[in-house]
């Protein structure tokens, strides 16, 4: 049986999808629902059981995990990078994981952790993954630190030699439409330019980056739960991995991507940056995955343009755009 926690939203759902793809139904998916939309991720998926986090785990200590249990994926956590109460993150991103890492190391279960390249800060230490390096790290914000936190635990302890800590970088893909501003710029792109056939982005605020050529390292979801299933398939491949492409494109390439997919010539329009987020605005990322090569995946991600194209005439452009364990 595979645990995956965080399994209705976003990644969680398409690695769900993954595991249906590669025979895996006996699927707990451990997440809250809420009021929302993220039910809808369920749809078309198969999975045996579906609770909530406080039944599978009390405290952040002394838990046991189901004996049945083959692996944990443990990708459920507060993902608001604006969120601004410490103390939520802290018990969700790190408490709560930490005491999940626990019950499955003390059960030699596969265990897989959601990380986050936000860890990396404005970049000043470079994008180096590992352990080596975790106390140099400046996270922009409280969810970085939050997920920075887990990572210095697990090099600390030992546990980081046992488990696979992931730093994603910029996800973007089916099923992440209940994330409201967390949504990837591809899905706000595909709506702008849907409902007024332009695209907004923000300005620079910085003299060396001009409008638009801001640089991200732009991941496919369906790139990245490849690569988590080539982990539980690798139980001996363990430490911290960053998760993206290793390669860079700007937010202007991003958006002739999404024109294009809908057959339409790019219309931008620049926008001032909030003040509240310019402290916390990364200019550049690029995921250095040269340790996950040597660690031996050989998979493939995506340039921005090829996912896209996917993303945008597979799923947005359907009546139902949601993954479905029959695509």
């Amino acid at each position: 049986m595979h645990i995956v926690t965080g399994g209705a939203g976003f990644i969680g759902s398409v690695m769900v999808w993954k595991l249906n793809r590669m025979g895996v139904d006996d699927i707990w998916i451990v997440d809250t629902l809420g009021t929302g939309r993220k039910w809808r991720n369920l749809r078309g998926l198969r999975f045996s059981e579906i609770i909530g986090p406080e039944a599978l785990i009390a405290g952040a200590a002394g838990a046991r995990l189901p004996p049945e249990t083959e692996a944990v994926i443990h990708l459920g956590a507060c993902s608001s990078t604006t969120e601004a109460d410490a103390d939520y993150l802290l018990k969700n991103n790190y408490h709560f994981s930490r005491g999940l890492a626990k019950a499955a190391l003390n059960a030699g279960v596969r265990l897989l952790v959601a990380s986050s390249a936000a860890v990396y800060g404005a970049g000043e230490c470079g994008c180096q993954d590992g352990k080596e390096n975790l106390r140099r790290l400046r996270p922009l914000n409280m969810y970085g630190h939050s997920k920075l936190m887990f990572d210095r635990w697990a090099a600390d302890s030992g546990a980081v030699e046992k488990l696979a800590s992931l730093r994603f970088f910029n996800v973007y893909g089916p099923n992440e439409y209940h994330k409201g501003d967390m949504a990837s710029m591809a899905f706000k792109a595909f709506q702008q330019i849907r409902d007024a056939g332009r695209l907004r982005l923000f300005k620079s605020q910085r003299p060396d980056f001009a409008d638009g050529e801001q640089l991200r390292d732009f991941v496919y979801v369906k790139d990245v739960v490849d690569a988590m299933w080539w982990l539980l398939e690798n139980p001996g491949v363990n430490g911290i991995f960053n998760l993206g492409t290793g390669t860079e494109e700007t937010w202007k390439q991003l958006a002739a991507a999404v024109f294009a997919a809908v057959g339409k010539e790019p219309d931008i329009e620049y926008i001032d940056m909030p003040e509240a987020i310019r402290g916390q605005y990364q200019y550049r990322t690029r995921a250095d995955i040269r340790s996950f090569r040597i660690a031996g995946y050989q998979g493939v991600f995506r340039p921005v343009a090829e996912g896209i194209r996917d993303y945008v005439v597979n799923h947005l452009m359907r009546p139902n755009p949601h993954i479905d364990s029959e695509d």
